[in-house]
């Protein structure tokens, strides 16, 4: 009887042991960024997943792909520009997997082949570019490989997404005169900078003169119109101060008679004879004026 026991608590005990064994193989949890490759028999059946798989144990066989965009890293990588320069280079690619099973069933190892016509395709880029192209146009670069790598993996069912060269680095008496152009360059714009602060100082100074020299000549201008109004209104009434003495004169004259004027005449030869002078002209009219006045004392 307790031979009994043993075995039938033996063959319990392997079918628990078998069952265990088909559940580990036959159940897998498959994560949403993920799917499962199920080959039946060697016959692919499909991507499976996400959530709770069953696989059949031996008959079945399932690999697992990532469907979240990866990157990889290219280690540096020699290369010979146009112009016969050698250069080392380092990028890295970014990829994401949009059909799991093309993944699988067109390439052994996708990630290998791509990092190999990676490398292949940069030296083609390079190869045809020179050195100054290569160190200043990395957008365009990383452009060609991206499209490159892209035609090539899409038949993989893979995506290239992003591809960006890190680094390159030129051989070093390319860098020494890299370094000396650049010191030229920053000089350059210095002397640049300094001349058009100059140019500007200058052209400061030129407007302030100018714009003084404007300002002093509309001052001279408003003084000389002042200067020559004031002046005209002098002259106006200085006319009609003389305007008016004439006409007073005018009438006064009218009743002086003959004997006033040579009265006159003789108040002038009274000043005349007080005064240094020795020489005396008289006009021919102080005759007849002093006849007349003789002439007026007879009567």
């Amino acid at each position: 009887m307790a031979e009994i026991t043993t075995t039938v608590l033996c063959v319990v005990a392997f079918v628990v042991a078998l069952l265990v064994i088909f559940l580990a193989n036959a159940i897998r949890i498959v994560n949403e960024y993920q799917r499962l490759v199920v080959f039946r028999l060697g016959r692919c059946i499909g991507a499976k997943g996400p959530g709770l798989i069953i696989l059949i144990p031996v008959i079945d066989r399932a690999v697992r792909v990532d469907l979240r965009e990866q990157v990889r890293e290219i280690p540096h990588q020699t290369a010979i520009t146009k112009d016969n320069a050698g250069i080392a280079i380092d990028f890295i690619w970014y990829f994401k997997v949009l059909d799991p099973t093309e993944s699988v069933l067109q390439v052994g190892n996708f990630e290998a082949a791509a990092q190999g016509i990676a490398t292949t395709t940069l030296r083609a880029v390079i190869g045809g570019i020179l050195l100054d192209e290569a160190l200043s146009q990395r957008e365009q670069i990383n452009q060609i490989l991206r499209t490159k790598l892209d035609e090539v993996t899409e038949r993989w069912g893979v995506k290239v997404t992003t591809v960006e060269i890190r680094e390159i680095t030129p051989p070093r008496d390319v860098q020494d005169a890299m370094n000396r152009q650049m010191s030229a360059e920053r000089l350059r714009r210095a002397v640049v900078t300094e001349s058009t602060g100059t140019r500007e100082a200058a052209i400061n100074v030129a407007e302030g003169e100018k714009q003084a020299a404007i300002l002093k000549a509309e001052g001279s201008k408003q003084a000389a119109i002042l200067e020559a109004e004031g002046q005209k209104q002098a002259q106006v009434l200085k006319a009609e101060g003389f305007s008016v003495a004439l006409e007073k004169i005018f009438a006064a004259a009218k009743i002086v008679d003959q004997k006033t004027m040579t009265l006159q005449y003789f108040e002038t030869l009274k000043n005349l004879g007080q005064g240094a002078a020795t020489k005396f002209i008289f006009p021919m009219e102080f005759t007849s004026m002093i006849e007349n006045f003789i002439k007026g004392k007879e009567k």
